[in-house]
């Protein structure tokens, strides 16, 4: 059913790790940079990340006995200090998410410099190491970061999409270990609704909303692979969302034979099984194509 199946610790079936990107209300000073100061409404939406929806999560992991990652805004660590603070606390990995969550697609390459190197040095301050990870804002992380995140000694990305499992990304810099993500397992579709950045869906209920991602960690248990949820606190952090997850929590860790890692736990131990021989993974390129496909095309 699948290539490469990966040895878990301590003869696990399964990996997991819920990833939360923590933006805060990042989101809406990038999309109304002019007069976000005064939008009220969007700013209190994304203010339920440090006040509540971290909290509560924090607290679940806590009884629940969890260590996972948190992605998170530069802007956002040097805005909310307390809630770093507490995340470090609980023994949790915070990784690199952009500065104001702007997206590397858009940057030229010294504008994207700029602003990693500017979010890596807030993470070093704030944390006292270097990250080891990488979660590009929306998603899109492009070959000009790639470098960045290997000529700064980070150890994975977790952006792309190529594979089931983790996998090589390679570039003339070196490479990177890529824990893929999917739309199937993040909050995003089924639970925002955003006018401000355009975002205007019908919201589900939360059992349907979580139900992707449920079913997608069924498949990755089923085969004995990874299962990474994407989602953000204030969305599945809320009340009711968040009495569901801690339902299927407890569900799942009864099963006595998964994995809750932080990725950067299980970059490392990819690392150690290849460095041993035990796993070979799938190598993509950082730059599948040398530039513009249809440069120099005239209708």
């Amino acid at each position: 059913m699948i290539r490469n199946p990966i040895a878990w610790p301590n003869g696990a079936r399964c990996a997991c790790a819920i990833t939360f990107d923590v933006d805060a209300d990042s989101l809406i000073h990038m999309a109304r940079p002019q007069d976000s100061h005064r939008r009220l409404y969007p700013i209190s939406m994304g203010r339920y990340d440090p006040n509540v929806g971290v909290p509560r999560i924090l607290e679940t992991y806590r009884r629940l006995g969890l260590k996972q990652s948190f992605f998170i805004p530069g802007w956002v660590v040097e805005t909310y200090p307390h809630m770093v603070d507490a995340i470090l606390e609980g023994g949790h990995e915070i990784g690199l998410h952009g500065y104001l969550h702007e997206d590397p697609s858009e940057q030229d390459s010294v504008e994207q410099a700029y602003w990693f190197e500017r979010s890596l040095e807030v993470c070093r301050k704030a944390t006292g190491q270097n990250p080891r990870g990488y979660r590009a804002p929306v998603y899109n992380v492009t070959p000009e970061v790639i470098d960045l995140a290997i000529r700064h000694g980070l150890t994975y990305d977790s952006s792309m999409m190529a594979d089931d499992l983790p996998y090589l990304v390679k570039s003339e810099q070196g490479a990177l270990i890529e824990i893929p993500v999917h739309w199937g397992s993040d909050d995003w579709p089924p639970f925002a609704h955003y006018p401000e950045i355009g975002y205007m869906m019908p919201v589900m209920s939360p059992e349907r909303g979580l139900e992707s991602s449920f079913a997608e960690f069924e498949a990755q248990y089923a085969v004995g692979g990874l299962w990474v949820g994407i989602w953000h606190p204030f969305l599945t952090g809320r009340l009711a969302r968040w009495r569901v997850v801690e339902s299927w929590l407890e569900q799942v860790l009864s099963r006595g034979d998964v994995w809750f890692a932080p990725l950067e736990e299980i970059a490392a131990h990819l690392a150690h099984l290849r460095a041993s021989g035990a796993w070979e993974p799938m190598v993509e390129p950082a730059r599948p194509y040398p530039g513009p496909l249809l440069e120099g095309y005239r209708k």
